[in-house]
């Protein structure tokens, strides 16, 4: 096996593919690096690959398309134990990436590059991306995941090859490379970064990355790979916001400054409420189901902690809710009775029939998911 494979994914990169070889070539001989340079061709028509083959690269052809098939399907053919990773179109020059080999040899699994913390050329970046899209994408990985890296998103990275083989990287779009700093991270591997410069690419073409739709499915990938902030933080806030509202409106107007919280309020309160409850027993859904297809890696402690909510205790919880509030339902029914039916106080009834019909709705909520819960946990204890 050889130390390292520089690898690039290739989609008609015909003006640029011969410029980045060269400079692969470069890094491998002024460092005496034993390794390859390949090639993972996209389905380019261009001449790119006859290019690749004559200046003595390895070419290898993807049969899917898109940026993460490619790179998944160079990292599975690679022959190194190292793999430097960059795109084709010379933003990117191999021939200074040496520091990132060196952080491979000194025992890191991963080496990501940072444009933020090294040069970006001018014109090499769009002003929105490098001011906007690329930090707040980073931003929110950091917090996220609690990944230290200031580039999320830099082209240029190097790593090992096993160890990302050993992540189960499954998309095939832009959003692998957020799949696989995040994997990597959750996955306990050993991280640092390197400042890289970003060049103007040499291409005369308009390149294949599209800033919003691109820029969406990073966003999506990270959310969906965080329950944490997609699911519970909200549901917590909504369930709060609305059982403490409820709480306060029942015993009677609320005044703030000019305006007077009354009855329409507590309904909102109650809605908050329960629209709060369902995120956070979807959050835990999505959290086992995670664990249970391997998207997340295991977490012990909320494994524990979400086994002791039998489906018993989450029935004998939702049952007595239940009973509250079909006793003030019928308690209101039997006031209006005594009246001949007569027409209600609204702001007294509503006080009474919104939080009962409230609890209703949280016992049901708590009967059904319970089901569901116990489901999940068959499944758990089969596996």
């Amino acid at each position: 096996m050889k130390e390292l494979t520089i690898l690039m994914p290739c989609l008609d990169e015909a003006e640029t593919i011969g410029a980045c070889i060269k400079r692969a070539r470069q890094l491998l001989e002024e460092n005496g690096v034993d390794g390859e340079i390949l090639i993972s061709d996209n389905g380019s028509t261009d001449g790119s690959r006859e290019i690749a083959l004559a200046l003595g690269a390895r070419v290898v052809q993807c049969p899917a398309r898109g940026y993460g098939a490619a790179l998944m399907f160079g990292i599975e053919n690679a022959g190194g134990e190292f793999i430097l990773m960059g795109d084709s179109d010379d933003s990117y020059h191999f021939d200074e990436a040496m520091p990132m080999v060196e952080r491979l040899r000194a025992g890191y699994d991963v080496c990501m590059g940072t444009r933020l913390k090294g040069r970006i050329m001018p014109g090499a970046m769009p002003r929105l991306n490098r001011y906007l899209g690329n930090p707040v994408l980073t931003a929110l990985g950091r917090i996220f995941f609690d990944i230290t890296a200031s580039d999320f998103h830099c082209g240029m990275r190097a790593f090992r090859r096993d160890k990302i083989i050993g992540l189960n990287l499954v998309t095939s779009g832009m959003e692998w490379a957020s799949e696989m700093i995040i994997k990597a991270r959750l996955g306990g591997l050993k991280m640092t970064e390197v400042p890289t410069t970003l060049y103007k690419d040499g291409r005369k073409r308009l390149p294949h990355l599209r800033r919003w739709r691109d820029g969406w499915r990073h966003l999506r990938f990270m959310l969906l790979h965080s329950p944490k902030w997609l699911f519970f933080i909200p549901g917590f806030i909504l369930t709060s916001v609305g059982l403490a509202g409820e709480v306060i409106l029942t015993r009677g107007p609320l005044q703030i400054g000019p305006a007077t919280l009354d009855v329409h309020s507590l309904l909102v309160m109650a809605f908050l409420l329960i629209a709060g409850v369902q995120v956070l027993f979807t959050g835990t859904f999505a959290k086992i189901y995670a664990h249970l297809s391997g998207i997340l890696p295991y977490d012990e402690k909320f494994d524990r902690t979400i086994k002791r909510l039998t489906l018993e205790k989450l029935l004998a919880i939702s049952l007595a809710f239940g009973c509250v509030g079909i006793s003030g339902l019928f308690y209101m029914l039997w006031e209006w009775y005594g009246t001949g039916f007569s027409p209600l106080n609204y702001e007294v009834a509503m006080r009474l029939l919104v939080p009962s019909l409230t609890m209703i709705a949280l016992s049901v909520q708590g009967i059904f998911n319970g089901f569901m819960l116990s489901v999940l946990f068959l499944k758990t204890k089969a596996s």
